[in-house]
């Protein structure tokens, strides 16, 4: 099995793959990690270990030279610094992990400094590229009606993408005309519904969602064609199949209209505290980074509309 395009020659040692199940196996333990977090740790720690299997060694008996050739190659590989540094951030924790277990007497991380990098802003969408996207279903398809009310549901709310396929219906409350969320490391928060949203929302679960699904056991709220919880990747490519339709080819992530939730916020005068509690960021940093498109959005209109402009 190959872990990436870039690793072909050969898989991870067998060591090197227990090794990777045990530092797993603690985080889930003691850590609770999600299991999307963890699959991202498997995926930069067996590709590492892909790497060094094709120069005859392991995580093992990694040293700082390994680490430093390593990092040299993912520069000529034109991987992206966002991506090494989050990769090396998890080989810190790994092998801190071994050398808490006397299982290596030396950290080969130490001194090795994390690539720098600039933030990018985040792709977002024009109010009116969003509009033609939550227009763009067939509400004459019971999938696109679900689609419809889910696009809905995300712009209005700002949820994560697995906050949204995840949906129970335990979790809303249309009487407050609240969301209650379990985002990341299973913090809770309450996300209010806009007026609309709530409407789609009634409408899908009391005349669409008893056609998708007959389970009354079963209480996700967006289920798939076959009556289960929707993946991620799913939802993502029904966003771009509308997004196709609407006329946005390039829908830039599936956090697009969580982005435009944000930014739109921020272009009506909301207070960016406030937008940090409704995205569920732990730092207010986070957040920030939308105030600058918000700047760009003003000094746009700046230049197209004042007479010095």
């Amino acid at each position: 099995m190959t872990v990436d395009a870039r690793c072909t020659a050969r898989s991870p040692a067998q060591p090197d793959l227990e090794l990777i199940q045990q530092y797993l196996d603690m985080l889930w333990l003691e850590k609770g990690l999600s299991k999307n977090t963890l699959s991202s740790y498997r995926r930069d720690l067996s590709l590492y270990a892909c790497w060094l299997n094709e120069r005859n060694t392991t995580l093992f008996n990694s040293q700082r030279t390994d680490l430093l050739a390593y990092l040299n190659w993912r520069v000529k590989e034109r991987v992206k610094a966002s991506s090494t540094s989050r990769m090396l951030s998890c080989l810190r924790g790994f092998f801190r992990y071994l050398l808490r277990e006397n299982q290596i007497s030396e950290d080969p991380t130490l001194q090795v400094e994390s690539p720098k990098r600039g933030r990018p802003l985040p792709k977002t969408l024009t109010e009116i590229e969003v509009e033609a996207l939550l227009r763009a279903p067939d509400l004459a398809q019971p999938i696109d009606f679900r689609d419809r009310a889910m696009l809905e549901l995300l712009y209005s709310s700002g949820l994560r993408v697995t906050e949204l396929v995840s949906l129970q219906l335990s979790q809303i409350n249309l009487r407050q005309g609240v969301i209650r969320v379990m985002g990341k490391g299973d913090k809770e928060r309450l996300v209010p519904l806009g007026d609309e949203a709530a409407d789609w929302l009634v409408r899908y679960v009391k005349q669409v969602r008893p056609l998708l699904i007959d389970d009354p056991v079963n209480e996700v709220v967006f289920p798939s064609k076959r009556g289960q919880q929707m993946t991620r990747q799913t939802f993502w490519y029904r966003i771009k199949r509308h997004g196709v339709t609407a006329g946005i080819e390039k829908l830039p992530s599936p956090h697009v209209l969580r982005h435009a939730f944000a930014t739109h916020l921020l272009n009506h005068g909301a207070d960016l505290r406030v937008v940090q509690l409704l995205l569920g960021h732990s730092d207010l940093s986070t957040t920030q980074i939308y105030t600058h498109i918000a700047q760009h959005r003003l000094q746009s209109l700046h230049r197209q509309h004042h007479p010095r402009g």
